[in-house]
């Protein structure tokens, strides 16, 4: 079953994007660098509660 998660930027603490994983496939937090709109550059993203 895929679940909704929110990645939040790392500088800046923002919340940008909002996604779904498998759980049973990947059971640990997801990291991944995406463009964040606030600080204007790509920054690591990882995933909040």
């Amino acid at each position: 079953m895929r679940t909704k998660i929110t990645l939040a930027c790392t500088e800046c603490k923002n919340r940008n994007y909002n996604m779904t994983k498998e759980k049973k496939l990947h059971p640990e937090r997801m990291e991944t660098k995406k463009y964040c709109r606030f600080c204007k550059t790509h920054t690591l993203h990882k995933e909040t509660k």
